[in-house]
């Protein structure tokens, strides 16, 4: 892609965004293709993270960050703070725990000690298909506490995100993990909720949280918490599994 080959060009000190309309080509996580209509917001973003830093030892959790951005991109306008926009583990962003809106895809490139990483993302905003979009939970949000939000619009979604992904990489640098965890654990669909371990009929276990490289921890009766890989995994809310893929 023309993003790819740009981020080595370009001095370090200078950010660099892609923004699409319209996007016809676009990857999934495990060959997935994205397809993305009119009215989804889609970027892709490069950042540099030194290797030797918080996050430059903890990669995983950089999907992590960018999902909680684009619901803390919505959900900290005064007034939208009650959207029903979540994130799911490991990349995605959901209305409630009920349907996908969004996606998060990340891509990284170490060089000498610095990682280079491309970030893509999209989320609907303004196109109820092919599933629901932002706009229209801002609409059903209107109709049932009588409030007059407006619709928002991709760009202004898109700066918001990237604004919001830069604060939250400042402060987990800083901090580590546990700077940012309590707010992503505010957001996620995940509290509480039952899984099973390997198949239908696997042993039943617990989501506890994700652990400090942004792993998912399970809790199974009588052997503890454990940690669960997200690309050996493929986790499947819909049936609530966790499954080797």
């Amino acid at each position: 892609s023309l993003i790819g080959r740009l981020m080595f060009e370009l001095p370090e000190e200078m950010g660099l965004i892609a923004v699409a309309v319209r996007q016809t080509q676009g990857k999934g996580r495990g060959g997935n293709v994205w397809l993305s209509p009119m009215g989804c917001a889609l970027s892709t973003l490069h950042v540099s993270i030194p290797l030797h830093s918080n996050l430059g030892q903890r990669i995983p959790f950089i999907q992590h960050l960018v999902s909680l951005a684009v619901v803390e991109a919505v959900r900290s306008i005064p007034g939208y703070e009650d959207i029903e926009l979540r994130v799911k583990w490991p990349n995605d962003i959901y209305y409630s725990d009920l349907m996908k809106l969004g996606g998060v895809l990340v891509n990284s490139t170490l060089i000498e000690t610095t990682f280079h990483i491309l970030i893509g993302f999209g989320f609907n905003v303004s196109n109820s298909n092919p599933t629901i979009c932002i706009n229209d939970l801002i609409a059903k949000l209107n109709r049932e506490e009588g409030t007059e939000l407006k619709p928002l619009s991709a760009d202004c979604l898109i700066a918001r995100t990237v604004t919001v992904l830069e604060k939250l990489i400042e402060v987990f640098q800083e901090k580590g993990p546990n700077g940012v965890l309590p707010q992503y654990y505010k957001y996620w669909v995940h509290s509480g909720k039952q899984v099973r371990l390997g198949s239908e009929e696997g042993p039943v276990a617990w989501i506890v949280g994700i652990d400090d490289f942004g792993y998912l921890q399970v809790h199974q009766e009588g052997k503890g918490v454990e940690s669960v890989h997200p690309d050996g995994n493929s986790f499947d809310m819909l049936r609530n599994l966790i499954v080797p893929k």
